[in-house]
């Protein structure tokens, strides 16, 4: 029987440098809509879903938020992160770190908030077809991060218990969707939360990037 459990990884800040490019594209959404939010804020936001960055932004903002101003939000955010596409790349050694496991034989899934339209810039970014790997976005699950809807569906998508599985991300969102699906959070400094911070949402480990977390992969349960 394997005893290597399956890993499932977050995509922006996780795999690949793009949390700040996502930034910016809200940025420029928001003012296209004339709503104000400080960067630091947005920041905050990435890695949740849609649904609940539009949630806070009303309780901080004041701005009434239709469904159409949404989806406009959504379109707009979409239309200007395709502006930055030349500028994202992988996180250090995040390639590296997929083909391990892949050379093991160890099953692995990406697992994104983002929605197939923007997911796919990043997926390519690392050098994979999006038709070669299993990958779940945002337009497959009822609901986003910190629900846990979509590490079930990777994990379901791989054969895999996710109560087994490791999921690897950068935000508390990807670590508080891991406990509430029973499965071991792992963290990474690379989208620019805090060690503490990620801790407290229940991370075992945490690593500075994917290039830490291949040099450290014993302690998580891979097998070299």
């Amino acid at each position: 029987m394997r005893r290597e459990p399956a890993f499932i990884f977050d995509l922006d800040g996780t795999l690949v440098d793009s949390v700040y490019q996502h930034v910016l594209a809200w940025r420029h959404a928001l003012e296209a809509e004339g709503i104000a939010l400080s960067v630091w804020r947005i920041h905050r936001k990435i890695g949740m879903s849609g649904g609940l960055f539009t949630n806070q932004l009303l309780r901080e903002t004041g701005v009434d938020i239709d469904p159409e101003r949404v989806d406009r939000l959504r379109r707009l955010h979409a239309e200007a992160y395709q502006r930055f596409a030349d500028q994202i790349s992988p996180l250090p050694g995040a390639r590296e770190l997929l083909t391990w496991l892949s050379e093991r034989d160890i099953p692995w899934a990406i697992a994104t908030s983002g929605r197939m339209e923007t997911a796919e810039l990043n997926i390519r970014a690392l050098g994979i077809d999006p038709q070669d790997a299993t990958i779940v976005t945002r337009d497959e699950v009822t609901y986003a991060k910190p629900d846990p809807d979509l590490f079930i569906a990777a994990a379901e998508k791989l054969g895999t218990p996710v109560e087994t599985s490791l999921i690897v991300g950068d935000s508390v969102w990807d670590v508080l969707a891991a406990t509430r699906c029973r499965a071991l959070g792992v963290g990474l400094l690379s989208g620019g939360y805090g060690g503490d911070e990620l801790r407290q949402a229940g991370a075992i480990r945490v690593y500075d990037d994917p290039a830490d977390l291949l040099q450290h992969i014993d302690e998580v349960g891979g097998r070299r």
